[in-house]
């Protein structure tokens, strides 16, 4: 209200009036979710996103914001919002990262998949700003960091269906890693990172599939292959969108 009184005297001063700052040093942080882009049939494109991420990040006492994926748009966010969960989703086309897209793969909107690259890139303006990548956005980050897809786990992981529909299966941290415990987790994909470029391989599942990735040089960059909205483990489930909304209530004033 204090903001909105100063905003109306300046105006009534003849003032101009200052630009809105969706930012605050106090609250609850604000965290941008990607939504999918979905083509209808009328030819009006709809934005949606599994209120599943909406409700972890409330609960872990953050504000979630879910993002229409509209390219350009992109830096204006990540001046603005505190935290960012890049969400689960289709597969992304790889040609623009040096490799023909799988026939098996359904790709992802390309609108959604130019402003996921777009937000990934300028999130590297503002390395302290905490990112949680679930699925899709594990592999987003690790191509975007110059990295390399498995993009049909059935042709090369004999177990790749332990991986598919909503299954359970345990992970393990690896290479000495600390960010991560062992435990089980919930997955639903078909695709997986091969290798995560400049990005670091933190835990993988029993049959040797990558199952995280961080940036060791940010406090809170963070990929995981599973779904932890739908993980019953609370260390690899909610746990993980508290992580984030602690990381986030750190880096205010120094981004």
């Amino acid at each position: 209200m204090a903001a909105t009184r100063a905003s109306g005297e300046a105006g009534r001063a003849g003032a101009p009036e200052a630009a809105p700052s969706w930012r605050s040093s106090r609250g609850r942080p604000l965290v941008g979710v990607t939504a999918d882009l979905e083509d209808q049939a009328t030819g009006r494109p709809r934005a949606t996103c599994a209120v599943a991420y909406c409700r972890a990040v409330r609960a872990a006492g953050g504000i979630p914001l879910v993002l229409p994926p509209l390219p350009g748009s992109a830096g204006d966010l990540v001046r603005r919002l505190d935290a960012f969960v890049l969400t689960g989703g289709d597969d992304p086309r790889t040609e623009p990262f040096g490799k023909p897209t799988h026939p098996a793969a359904k790709p992802m909107h390309p609108d959604r998949q130019a402003f996921e690259v777009e937000l990934i890139e300028a999130l590297a303006a503002r390395p302290r700003a905490p990112v949680l990548g679930v699925c899709l956005g594990m592999q987003m980050m690790s191509l975007v960091a110059g990295g390399v897809l498995d993009q049909h786990l059935p042709d090369t992981v004999a177990t790749a269906g332990a991986h598919a529909g909503n299954t359970r299966h345990g992970i393990a941290p690896c290479d000495g890693s600390k960010l991560l415990r062992a435990g089980v987790v919930a997955s639903s994909h078909h695709q997986a990172v091969a290798d995560p470029g400049r990005l670091r391989v933190i835990a993988r599942a029993e049959d040797g599939v990558i199952e995280a990735v961080c940036d060791p040089d940010r406090p809170f960059y963070l990929g995981v292959q599973w779904h932890p909205e739908r993980t019953d483990d609370a260390a690899l489930g909610a746990g993980l969108f508290e992580r984030l909304v602690q990381a986030a209530l750190r880096a205010r004033g120094r981004s």
